[in-house]
């Protein structure tokens, strides 16, 4: 292997060890795999160029190119020119996923999940390093300079992760710029030729070789840039916002306070993370009991949280105003008074080992008794704990509403109302036009909001031809809906995200409410949430009834009486047919 060669496995290998850092802020961390096959076309890139090339600089112009194809076929493949080159629709899709990257930052605590937009930033960040330092140490052969970008890169792991990246992390940035240096060392004695030791002798310009002269130039530099490194490493962690704000933020975007002062704001992060690896559980261990007066526990469905901001690129919850928990909830939202309501009381027991910041809920609730620092959220009628309060062994009591509308007061909704509305049936610039021409035709011959509702679910859970799969790639974003239409495999985040983008693209408002399906009743007359029980499934708005419950996904929950396939006046509904 040439001398070069070496350098440049060593800048790779270099590059890949000072990320490791980043390793333990995001889980799970496969985004490094990413990151090291763009950085080998990259360094592969430079290699053949530098032969082909006499001007230095046209290396790293070339890597750079390089790197932006490989970005825009991974990330944004859908929207590139010939799924390669990034035409503007693809830049503007990058923009929107690197700003969504930047406010998950904000957003999440350590670890946070491998959503696109981190994922973006990831590789994209370790790219970048990657192509500085083999443009020093490889193309312009000062491998001592290169260990710069590298602290910088371990530096920022540093700061992100709020207590420093840890020693482990640090010796292994370390050792790849020493294997770095020796690479650089060993390509410049074997230009040499063969050292003798005893007397001085002067070698290349700026070196002189011998038992007792002065050390070589690029080890005096690497001394110098040791010393800044040690400096920016003590001094830059500091500088950066760390990856450990929390759930509650004040206005400035800090973690919010422990009192339980009526102000601040909530900004959730998004359950969806582990809901797949909760449904992919060997074992169903239990994360909650409840006895409840209740008759028919079926549609007792336990609330943890409302998503109802699309962006494109994923689902998430309004950052919105959170107060101290009422005596007693303020009654639903649009619910009117000559729909069917029945009040029913539930015990809960969390689990020791379950560890959640919501409270799960029957919805809508009206009374909650529990002990410890929780908050109310208004809009999405959720609890949260604040600072470090999380449902872990809880025990607490809830007066919930059982909802019953009918379908004819449904079917005789007025319209909602116009803020809401507004609110509630955006969707994105970005959302392909055949979802919306999917549910036009899915709709098709439907007379009011209520039966295209009933059409929209009964597709998705019986006349579409979906297939339930806990084990496809899970996703919110548009190019996930989108690929589920057209794959019609996967699990309840697709179903229900994808059943509310369509409700919306019909001017239904609608959100994708998190938590866990009734459980399975016991023989002692209790109730028992699995974790295997996790679920999602999206809740659309009818005037008069207030926020409502409908079940997509095949196989999963029950189907609430008032969503059956039935018109106001009980005949059967034409099925819908699926997407030819």
């Amino acid at each position: 292997m040439s001398g070069r060669a070496r350098l440049t496995l060593a800048s790779w290998a270099a590059t890949l060890m000072a990320a490791g850092a980043l390793l333990p802020l995001v889980k799970p961390a496969t985004w490094i795999f990413t990151a090291a096959f763009v950085l080998a076309l990259v360094s592969g890139t430079g290699t053949l160029v530098r032969r082909a090339a006499p001007a230095r600089s046209l290396t790293p112009a070339a890597q750079a190119v390089v790197a932006l194809l490989a970005l825009t076929a991974l990330f944004a493949r859908e929207q590139a020119v010939l799924w390669l080159f990034p035409g503007p629709r693809a830049v503007t899709y990058a923009a929107e996923l690197f700003r969504a990257g930047a406010e998950d930052v904000g957003r999440y605590a350590v670890p946070a999940p491998d959503t696109e937009g981190i994922r973006l930033m990831l590789v994209g960040g370790v790219v970048v390093i990657g192509i500085l330092v083999d443009a020093l140490a490889v193309t312009f052969r000062r491998a001592a300079p290169a260990g710069l970008p590298l602290l910088a890169l371990y530096s920022v792991a540093a700061g992100l992760s709020g207590g420093g990246a840890g020693g482990l992390w640090f010796l292994l940035a370390g050792a790849g710029y020493l294997l770095l240096l020796l690479a650089e060392g060993r390509d410049r004695l074997s230009q040499w030729g063969r050292v003798f030791g005893g007397a001085q002798r002067t070698g290349r310009p700026g070196t002189t070789v011998g038992s007792g002269g002065p050390s070589f130039a690029p080890v005096r530099t690497g001394r110098r840039i040791g010393a800044v490194a040690m400096g920016v490493a003590l001094v830059v962690p500091f500088a950066l916002p760390g990856l450990n704000g929390g759930l509650l933020l004040n206005g400035g975007g800090g973690e919010g306070s422990g009192g339980s002062g009526g102000g601040g704001t909530i900004s959730t992060v998004n359950p969806l993370v582990s809901l797949q690896d909760d449904l992919r559980q060997q074992e169903d261990r239990e994360v909650l009991r409840y006895r409840t007066n209740a008759t028919d526990t079926s549609g007792m469905y336990l609330r943890l949280v409302a998503l109802d901001q699309f962006d494109g690129l994923s689902w998430k919850s309004s950052v919105r105003p959170i107060v101290d928990v009422p005596e007693r909830l303020p009654w639903p939202e649009g619910l009117a008074q000559d729909v069917r309501v029945t009040e029913v009381t539930g015990n809960f027991v969390a689990s020791g080992n379950y560890e959640q910041k919501w409270l799960p809920m029957p919805y809508p609730a009206a009374r909650v008794d529990v002990e410890g620092n929780w908050r109310y959220e208004p809009a999405g009628r959720m609890l949260v704990g604040d600072g470090k309060q999380t449902t872990r062994g809880a025990r607490y009591q809830v007066a919930s509403l059982d909802v019953r509308p009918t379908a004819e007061q449904l079917a005789a909704a007025g319209p909602a109302p116009q803020e809401l509305r507004a609110e509630y049936t955006k969707v994105p610039p970005s959302l392909p036009a055949d979802v919306r021409a999917t549910a036009l035709k899915v709709t098709e011959g439907a007379r009011n909001d209520y039966e295209r509702a009933v059409r929209l679910q009964d597709w998705f859970a019986r006349d579409g031809g979906f297939r339930y799969d806990v084990d496809v790639k899970s996703g919110t974003g548009v190019q996930a809906v989108s690929r589920f239409l057209k794959d019609k495999e996967g699990f309840c985040v697709h179903f229900s995200f994808s059943m509310a983008a369509m409700a919306r693209s019909l001017g239904i408002p609608a959100r994708v409410a998190v938590g866990f399906m009734p459980g399975t009743p016991q023989t002692d007359g209790s109730v028992s949430v699995g974790i295997r029980d996790a679920h999602a499934w999206p809740e659309l708005y009818f005037e008069g009834a207030g926020w409502t419950r409908f079940e997509p996904t095949p196989a999963r929950g029950s189907t609430p009486a008032y969503a059956r396939a039935t018109t106001p006046s009980g005949s059967a509904t034409a099925p819908a047919q699926p997407q030819q």
